[in-house]
């Protein structure tokens, strides 16, 4: 089982969770549909948002530190390096 942050969008609705789930769409679309179901997740007014999407990122327990680079002037996160690449 993997922990995944997910984002829910709803016409006018948002609303954010964590679900632990299989790396496989169907469980996660489980994992989602069970909390829906037991009334844990919350959605907020917005006014913002408009349409339907979900979107999901799996939660990595990484202990490194973040590292930093120079962009048009603003300091922002570089991605972490892909495994198995040099």
């Amino acid at each position: 089982m993997r922990k995944f942050f997910v984002c829910i969008n709803y016409n006018g609705y948002h609303a954010t969770t964590v679900i632990e789930a299989l790396d496989k769409v169907e469980s996660i679309e489980q994992s989602i549909l069970d909390k829906l179901g037991r009334n844990e997740i919350k959605f907020e007014k917005d006014g913002f948002t408009h349409g339907k999407w979900i979107t999901y990122e799996e939660f990595r327990d990484d202990r490194t530190p973040v590292q930093y680079e120079t962009v048009l002037g603003t300091r922002v996160a570089k991605g972490a390096p892909a495994i198995g690449k040099s």
